[in-house]
């Protein structure tokens, strides 16, 4: 497989790293152009990878379709991989669908809120404008793999995996996202592409009802205390716009009533959004001059405020992200966790970004290996839950990015508890 890799930030510098550890040889990936707006942070990765040949780095304006073309011109890729703000995902995509490449992203085109009730009625949804073209996709036998990352990505395939395997009827699917953080010299900090943090923590977060279909709600409804695992603890976590909630029920049913994505986001960090939002700090619309230029303010913080690239060997922690299921099990009551929790230092020591981004940058890689020896074949616009979860799951452990599983307390678990406490020995042994 010939990649073009459009964004060497953070993400786009973990994928490529993890690439490499994981084929050294080019086995599968026989090459990766790391393309980037700021050639110098291209050719930066491409030095760190010590492999000019296969990993050379090129100058790509995501903005500007002809910049795009002439990249795949130039390397003719089989797949454009998108690193960069969801903001550019319709230009990407749409290059690639015209000049014959297959496309993955790790986040979906953005929503528009309803113009007169934003908080209770959708509008234009999260991947709206990539899903309804599923049909021209599939005739014209290119693949479009969107959702790609962790969240959504992994949490979508932990949905499946659960469907598939422990569940004989669910009720309630949430993606649950939380970490124990401590930045040096920080009081706030973006764990993650600041343009995006913003982007879905601001906009009307979506949830999905059998009985009502997509809705929205405020932002930062509905606080529950989640107990995440490998001492995390108990972490506050909130509505946010995501994904999953527009994935998940297009493709898992089993009596599938409700689906949410929280987020644990601090106390601190809503109330910071809070007044960026209310000094407009926040807008991707407003164009202010500045010298001989424009910005518009959003972009402006993503410039000025701390890049979470380059904080990672000042955080300390945590993170942990996973797929929160409930439903029956043989006639009772069951909850489980599906999780991946991201020690930040270990992920400084083992590829040298920090937690969130290295968390991200695994998925992507584990599905293009997938699709590179075509274990996952398929045409069409689609989301991680239409493939089979299983391979996936088993290379998380290849990639040392293993997955965890925490029954939560349920009729089910007390019953496996009895079994095991009244059962035969080899059931103990179990």
């Amino acid at each position: 497989m010939n990649v073009l890799l459009v964004g060497s930030g953070g993400v786009g510098e973990a994928i490529a790293l993890i690439a490499k550890m994981r084929d050294p040889g080019g086995q599968w990936l026989k090459q990766m152009v790391l393309a980037d707006y700021n050639l110098t942070r291209a050719r930066e990765v491409s030095h760190k990878l010590e492999d000019n040949d296969r990993f050379p780095p090129d100058h790509a304006d995501a903005a500007d379709p002809d910049s795009i073309r002439a990249l795949v011109s130039r390397y003719k890729p089989d797949l454009i991989m998108n690193g960069c703000d969801p903001r550019f995902n319709k230009i990407l995509f749409d290059v690639a669908f015209e000049t014959g490449c297959n496309y993955m992203d790790m986040a979906m085109s953005l929503s528009e809120p309803h113009p007169d009730r934003p908080y209770s009625n959708c509008h234009i949804k999260l991947g709206d404008y990539q899903l309804d073209c599923h049909a021209q996709w599939e005739d014209k036998g290119l693949l479009a793999v969107v959702g790609s990352g962790v969240e959504p990505g992994m949490s979508d395939i932990y949905a499946r995996y659960a469907e598939k395997h422990f569940f004989d009827e669910i009720e309630e699917i949430g993606i649950r996202d939380g970490n124990n953080f401590e930045i040096e010299g920080y009081d706030i900090a973006f764990g993650f592409s600041i343009w995006t943090t913003i982007e879905e923590c601001l906009n009307p977060p979506v949830i999905w009802e059998k009985n009502k279909g997509w809705f929205t709600t405020e932002p930062f409804s509905e606080p529950e205390v989640f107990t995440l695992p490998h001492g995390i603890g108990d972490v506050e976590m909130v509505n946010v716009e995501h994904e999953e909630v527009l994935l998940v029920p297009r493709y898992i049913d089993k009596g599938l009533k409700r689906v949410t994505f929280k987020f644990g986001l601090g106390d601190d960090f809503v109330q910071a959004l809070k007044y960026l939002q209310a000094l407009n700090l926040d807008s991707k619309h407003i164009q202010v001059d500045v010298g001989n230029t424009t910005i518009t303010p959003r972009d402006f913080l993503a410039k000025v405020a701390p890049d979470p690239a380059k904080i990672g060997h000042l955080i300390t922690g945590k993170t942990c992200a996973g797929t929160w299921v409930k439903g029956k099990k043989d006639g009772l009551e069951r909850q489980i966790y599906l999780y991946q929790v991201a020690d930040n230092q270990e992920c400084m020591e083992k590829i040298g970004s920090q937690a969130v981004v290295a968390q991200t940058a695994f998925n992507p890689v584990i599905m293009m290996e997938l699709l590179a020896k075509s274990i996952w074949n398929a045409t069409g616009v689609l989301a991680p839950e239409a493939f089979d979860p299983d391979p996936f799951v088993a290379l998380m452990n290849e990639y040392d990015f293993p997955g965890g599983l925490l029954e939560m307390d349920s009729e089910f678990k007390r019953n496996l508890e009895h079994e095991a406490m009244t059962g035969p020995i080899h059931k103990n042994e179990c």
